[in-house]
């Protein structure tokens, strides 16, 4: 009868040595958690950093100025209109952005 008693507290044991191991690897996961969402929102913002400003629609003011030159000569003459070009077309194109407000973003009326 002691041999039946023995078996058991065995078995008994090697299931509790098994939920200690658990137990003690789910705390070691939960401990290093925030380190590990620490790590993460680190490499995202070094991403993020790495693309550069935003474009906010409400908040930039963009000015696009587009200029162009060119010489032509018009001949009217019997019913006839006769246009040649006498210099190269030339276009000139500025563009200026500014950042207005970076702490608020607007995008229209509700």
């Amino acid at each position: 009868m002691f041999k039946y008693f023995n078996k058991r507290r065995k078995k008994g044991q090697s299931t509790l040595e098994y939920a200690i191991l658990i137990v003690i690897i789910i705390g070691a996961l939960l401990s290093i958690q925030v380190y590990i969402k620490r790590g993460i929102q680190g490499r995202m913002r070094s991403a993020t950093d790495d693309i550069g400003d935003q474009f906010s629609p409400g908040n930039t003011n963009f000015i696009e100025t587009t200029r162009t030159i060119s010489g032509t000569h018009d001949t009217f003459g019997d019913g006839l209109s006769v246009s040649t070009l006498t210099r190269e077309e030339q276009t000139n194109v500025e563009m200026n952005q500014q950042m207005i407000n970076t702490q608020w973003s607007f995008w229209g009326r509700p």
